[in-house]
């Protein structure tokens, strides 16, 4: 198995643990930290990005073109989405859908599902796979992988945050991967030089490098 599935695997195993929290269930209804998803919602979207991956390394090799990781961020309609575009009502009714049994059952269903990848993971070619909520191209089944990376990453910190628990510790070399495809979509937003000045000057720091 390469540095990217494992990696992969290891932060889902580490997101997966927000789901077995205490304090999840409390406050499964409640608002989260990310806007207008509920907690339950925001736990089956993070959830989403490791249950998806047994499904689509099974199905035959799309047809539509393979292209690279960040021109799959070029495309994407989520990434200037407004709140209330269909693409983003979309991604919080899927998580709503799948947090719809509950916190415990949607445990089981993410423990279980990392279990099959530990097992997919160690023989899968590294093949074009697609989701097809996204639109009409694909991606090469290990910039599949970092794409959820990143996703459970950032979503494990908001999950965190809305129960009030720690935010879990991923491997370095996982972040550096996260942080790497980051910057990279924060250049193309924001520039270079903005970049550069919020690493690396404090003084000449721009108010946002976000990626998104």
């Amino acid at each position: 198995m390469n540095d990217t599935r494992a990696d992969f695997l290891a932060v889902a195993r580490l997101a997966a643990t927000l789901l077995r929290e205490p304090s999840l269930e409390s406050a499964w209804t409640k608002a989260s930290a990310l806007a207008e998803f509920s907690v339950g919602g925001l736990a089956g979207h993070l959830a989403f990005q490791v249950l998806a991956i047994p499904q689509i390394i099974r199905e035959p090799i799309p047809a539509e073109p393979t292209i690279t990781l960040l021109d799959h961020y070029a495309r994407v309609q989520w990434i200037d989405a407004a709140l209330d575009d269909d693409i983003s009502v979309r991604i919080r009714t899927g998580g709503e859908q799948l947090a719809g049994d509950g916190p415990a059952v949607l445990a089981d269903e993410l423990d279980a599902a990392i279990a099959q990848l530990e097992s997919d993971l160690s023989t899968a070619p590294d093949r074009a796979v697609r989701i097809s909520l996204w639109g009409p191209w694909s991606l090469m089944l290990d910039d599949m992988l970092v794409t959820r990376m990143m996703e459970l990453a950032v979503h494990a910190d908001d999950l965190a945050v809305s129960i009030g628990v720690q935010t879990p510790v991923f491997p370095d070399r996982a972040v550096e991967t996260v942080v790497d495809l980051l910057t990279r979509l924060a250049m193309r937003r924001h520039g270079q030089t903005p970049v550069l000045r919020a690493l690396s000057r404090a003084e000449r720091s721009p108010a946002s490098i976000t990626a998104f």
